[in-house]
């Protein structure tokens, strides 16, 4: 059972993600909290594998929200999605930088929302693909750190052939289906380059494929 948290500072918001995700027999709701420091201690509490955090919030926004649950040790295996009203919003760089696992549009359609909290709990594609283009496009140059060219040097053909198609945004299936491997075998490759390029998640490995340019902008 996949347990979310919805961090929302409009009820209509916060009940409408709770019918759609408890509707799924593998996806609980487990608490709501409509401003930043709420979501802290709700998640505190509660320990969820995603969390849907809205940024612009009263009683502390949702940015400082996700840069203390990824702050927290005990947190480990919390991810959050960031859910914003705007595809470019002045937040979502720094939500990055705070470690934020995916994100998406408030009007996103159900079914794509339903994927991304099932892909960001399993740790695999963590970025819907049409908002990786049209975000990192514009605000990877501007919160990647320093690359270690050595390290990317390191990477082999095939761990950069997987790198150019997780800066696509794929998921692990589609990598190993591009590449004719299995999706194990993709989820291997993944896991190795994000050892060798000391990245957290695969936020920073789509940043990277666009930082060296393995994947274009217009892609």
């Amino acid at each position: 059972m996949i347990r979310v948290v919805v961090a929302d500072d409009q009820a209509l918001i916060r009940g409408g993600f709770r019918a759609l995700l408890d509707a799924e027999p593998d996806i609980a709701v487990v608490g709501e909290a409509a401003g930043g420091d709420e979501a802290l201690i709700v998640v505190r509490r509660e320990r969820p594998d995603v969390v849907l955090m809205d940024i612009r919030m009263p009683g502390g926004d949702g940015l400082a929200a996700t840069e203390a649950i990824v702050a927290d040790p005990a947190l480990g295996a919390t991810r959050i999605i960031v859910v914003t009203t705007f595809e470019l919003d002045e937040y979502v760089a720094q939500a990055i930088r705070a470690g934020a696992s995916g994100f998406l549009v408030k009007d996103t359609e159900p079914a794509e929302l339903i994927r991304a909290v099932r892909v960001v709990a399993s740790g695999d594609a963590l970025l819907s693909p049409g908002v990786t283009r049209r975000l990192l496009t514009q605000v990877a140059g501007a919160i990647a750190a320093p690359l270690d060219d050595a390290a990317i040097a390191g990477l082999t053909e095939r761990e950069r052939e997987v790198l150019g198609l997780v800066g696509r945004g794929l998921t692990n299936e589609e990598i190993g289906g591009a590449l004719f491997l299995s999706a194990l075998t993709a989820k291997t490759h993944v896991s190795r380059i994000m050892s060798k390029l000391a990245a957290r998640d695969r936020v920073r490995l789509v940043v990277i494929a666009y930082e060296t340019g393995l994947v274009s902008p217009g892609v």
